[in-house]
């Protein structure tokens, strides 16, 4: 059967919330919407502004789309640290088990497709190798 996503309706029903590694579980679910299933993970939307704490996918590659405002994504690919600014209609293909964070001191709406599990560091964590 073909599914049919509504993604202007999946993105109403978020709430921008001020992100920071420390943000309770309770407020991150707010701004984050699991639009569908896929594959190995799932098509998640977000919603939110300020920075997270670091993250990566071991099973695969994550794809990233800006659909409104900017974010700065910090990689840690193996030559070294490296940082991405990216708007609305940008993509981007964060490679399997690489280290990343996002920033987005104005607010950023994204829409991703990821495969799971996700590996999340604690909170303050500043290098995550």
């Amino acid at each position: 059967m073909v599914a049919v996503l509504d993604l202007n309706a999946e993105l109403d029903r978020l709430t921008q919330f001020a992100r920071t590694p420390a943000s309770p579980e309770a407020d991150r679910r707010k701004g984050l919407g699991q639009v569908a299933p896929y594959r190995d993970g799932a098509i998640f939307t977000s919603k939110f502004s300020g920075s997270g704490g670091w993250e990566r996918h071991p099973s695969g590659d994550e794809i990233v789309h800006v659909i409104e405002g900017e974010t700065l994504l910090h990689l840690l690919p193996d030559e070294g640290p490296e940082a991405l600014e990216l708007r609305a209609g940008m993509m981007v293909i964060v490679p399997k088990g690489m280290w990343h964070r996002f920033e987005a001191a104005s607010g950023v709406t994204l829409m991703t497709v990821t495969p799971l599990p996700t590996e999340h560091l604690p909170v303050g964590v500043e290098n995550p190798r």
